[in-house]
């Protein structure tokens, strides 16, 4: 469907904002006197000939009728892609009797560069016989992965009762103000049979981590390959991820984009890629995009550029570029490889926060080790931004493995960016105010 084609490119993907200096700060000041969310819809499978579905938006709250002409054409332009993200499986569906219900996400950037996150719950409305499977997809520009799995859930829990009880829900959260990092909000709610509820949404301390489960990925890598990974990405390489389930699939993606943290990835990011945008995997541009494990002989038959291919199921690579093991400097990377075997992850005796403050304090490391000096090779005039000595930084490392590294680093847009933002972050000397 090629027309699907154009509304899911148009809605091209980047990754969750991770808050980096100023401009984290920005987008979080833009977010914070805003609602919980934008808009809820539902989108529903409506038959288009004999076993073939198409997605389309069922119910939508609150309505857009007030929208100024320019915004309505943009908002237009993003509802048109939600549907083919909630279902980026494809037309081909039968109504079933059993389904298991799932969470995952997506990111769609509008023209002026700002995102919105769809968090998504796949479930089979309540009822007898076959039926189809319908998508709730929140859409919100702020990214709290726990948190509207929580919201998720009480739409899921009102959804098996009635559509109208879910109305007076959302309405209550779009009400709430959003709590700030580790503060909780309490919304009231009232259920026929059961009364009135108080749910506690709260967020977690750490703010860059939380859109983030790290255990995703440690349950079905090893550390040696999700060190591998990691490598790639900060080269900023092509990175397409396997799986069968949507969740899997969004949750693993977001969890490898993090670890590159306080850097950003700035290029193509679609944790599950729709049917119809397969050929993503044909650029010539780094990406990361997430593909269902049915697809593979597609993508394989796709004329690629070299780019590493990993199975979550199997955990295992299918095809790499063959120097992922010597990217990253040797010592560095056995630091890495130490705490991320130091702990046995998945036992569970830690909590998912606890899990995910190590696993990233450990890449942070790497990075501070590594570019922790950027400040003191920035060289600041009497007024405007400073400039940055990129000769000078790569050379103030004693290790040759280490600046051999730096040398490559620093060529990549995460590190251009990141630069960017410090010259132009002057913080004026006390009394110079």
């Amino acid at each position: 469907s090629t027309e699907g084609k154009d509304e899911a490119s148009a809605a091209e993907n980047t990754p969750p904002r991770v808050p980096q200096g100023k401009v984290g700060e920005r987008s979080s000041i833009l977010c914070s006197g805003q609602f919980f969310f934008e808009y809820l819809v539902v989108v529903s499978l409506k038959k288009v000939s004999e076993g073939r579905y198409e997605p389309k938006i069922s119910y939508q709250f609150p309505k857009r009728e007030n929208l100024l002409k320019g915004q309505r054409e943009e908002e237009e332009r993003l509802l048109k892609a939600i549907p083919l993200f909630c279902f980026p499986d494809g037309n081909n569906w039968a109504p079933v009797s059993e389904f298991s219900s799932e969470t995952f996400s997506f990111v769609l950037t509008n023209v002026d560069g700002s995102r919105k996150i769809g968090y998504c719950r796949r479930l089979l409305p309540s009822g007898r016989g076959v039926r189809l499977p319908e998508v709730f997809c929140i859409i919100s520009c702020l990214g709290c992965f726990g948190l509207f799995s929580k919201i998720l859930d009480e739409v899921e829990k009102r959804r098996q009762i009635s559509m109208a009880v879910i109305y007076p829900f959302m309405q209550g959260l779009r009400e709430s103000p959003f709590p700030a990092p580790g503060k909780t909000v309490t919304i009231k709610s009232f259920i026929p049979e059961s009364g009135t509820e108080l749910i506690e949404l709260t967020r977690p301390v750490d703010a860059h981590l939380e859109h983030v489960e790290f255990q995703a990925l440690l349950q079905r890598l090893s550390p040696h390959l999700i060190l591998h990974i990691f490598a790639s990405a900060v080269l900023e390489r092509r990175l397409i991820f396997l799986a069968q389930e949507l969740s899997v699939l969004s949750q693993c993606i977001h969890a490898v984009a993090a670890l590159l943290y306080p850097f950003t990835w700035a290029h193509t990011y679609i944790p599950v890629v729709p049917e119809c945008l397969l050929d993503t995997v044909c650029c010539p541009t780094p990406f990361m995009v997430g593909i269902q494990l049915r697809h593979l002989e597609r993508v394989l038959e796709q004329p690629m550029e070299e780019a590493l291919m990993v199975d979550l199921c199997e955990g295992k690579i299918i095809r790499a570029v063959g120097d992922e093991e010597q990217i990253l400097p040797v010592k560095l990377q056995n630091e890495m490889l130490m705490a991320l075997t130091k702990h046995n992850y998945n036992n569970n005796v830690l909590t998912s926060e606890q899990v995910n403050a190590l696993v990233s304090e450990a890449f942070v490391h790497f990075f501070v080790r590594l570019v922790g000096h950027y400040p003191s090779h920035i060289k600041w005039g009497r007024s405007g931004p400073g400039a940055f000595q990129e000769r000078s930084f790569c050379k103030a490392l004693s290790s040759k493995s280490c600046r051999r590294f730096l040398k490559k680093f620093v060529k990549t847009n995460m590190f251009s960016l990141f630069i960017e933002e410090a010259e132009k972050s002057r913080i004026p000397p006390e009394g110079n105010g």
